[in-house]
């Protein structure tokens, strides 16, 4: 399979912070590359160097074979962004939008108003076509800055966070033009801090932690990776919490407490029934036990000690 993107030892420096720190990244043509990892992890400044925005101090990177430095140019040509926050014109119409970034690109007036015309009723934004984008919701106004970033049909396409600031159902809005884009045989690097939303779309992942890529794979190799899988367990009775945690502590280490249930990583499968022993012989009625594979939210505590969420309020 040909390679849309690859990137070798990419360095960068910010003064004295090192935002980037030897970073191998590759994107199979017409997959979605997921770059995993928490706000201020490097996942921006390496969209940046490929989309030909930042040069890197080090390393080498190629955008559909070629160079980011040396081919800039034809980079460009080639490439589609979307950054974390809409950027569109909000005094504009949806259809006004499309047709400007149409005309900057070199399209002729009937071109970029026929494009304009398909991209918004692809993205079901027609019936607002005439209205100022400044009256659209979060979700059309993601939507509508999607569609400008495909106006000129990359076959690349970064999605820095596409998701930010989205209520649930338009996150699946999105999810869905992105598994849409890829079947029509777009490829996509998204880089994004949410681990449901790597695991529904991405084909491969790259975890970046500090400026480095600390672990890559598919979804399922990344759970297998660390060897463990999840032990949940929540009791009939919310006051049995603490004898559900004092079980388990017993069997596993650091066992955590969310919405009534107890989970913790276990690497034995035999704990399960030593588990059921324990907490029948302490008189706890279970609602709810689960031997499961780990998700990557507990793949990515694994492999850095920290979860995504709390890195990024930090």
């Amino acid at each position: 399979m040909s390679h849309a993107i690859v990137a070798e030892r990419l360095v960068k420096h910010f003064g004295q912070t090192k935002a980037l720190d030897g970073v191998d990244l590759t994107l199979e043509s017409g997959t979605v590359l997921g770059v995993l990892g928490p706000n201020g992890a490097g996942k921006t400044t390496a969209v940046r160097i490929l989309a030909t925005l930042l040069r890197p101090d080090g390393g080498s990177a190629r955008v559909g074979g070629l160079d980011v430095i040396k081919d800039a140019h034809k980079v460009r040509a080639l490439v589609g962004l979307t950054g974390q926050y809409a950027s569109v014109d909000e005094a504009l119409t949806g259809s006004e939008n499309l047709r400007l970034i149409g005309r900057l690109l070199g399209m002729s007036r009937a071109d970029s108003r026929a494009r304009a015309a398909e991209l918004l009723a692809s993205f079901h934004l027609e019936d607002a076509a005439d209205r100022a984008a400044k009256t659209y919701s979060g979700g059309m106004r993601r939507r509508l800055d999607l569609a400008a970033s495909l106006i000129g049909r990359p076959k690349v396409l970064f999605l820095d966070e596409p998701t930010t600031g989205l209520d649930p159902r338009a996150r699946n809005e999105v999810w869905e033009i992105v598994r849409e884009l890829v079947s029509d045989g777009t490829s996509v690097l998204l880089t994004t801090q949410y681990l449901d939303e790597a695991d529904q779309l991405a084909d491969r992942i790259s975890v970046i932690d500090h400026g480095k890529v600390i672990a890559h794979g598919t979804p399922d190799e990344l759970k297998r990776q660390t060897g463990s899988q999840a032990l949940a367990v929540r009791p009939v009775q919310e006051s049995d919490v603490d004898k559900v945690l004092a079980v388990i502590s017993e069997v596993a280490a650091g066992p955590e407490l969310s919405n009534g249930t107890v989970t913790a990583r276990v690497t034995d499968p035999a704990v399960l029934p030593a588990v059921v022993r324990r907490l029948d012989d302490a008189g706890v009625a279970i609602a709810e036990l689960a031997l499961r594979t780990s998700t990557l939210d507990e793949v990515f505590l694994a492999l850095t000690g920290h979860r995504a969420e709390e890195e990024a309020k930090a």
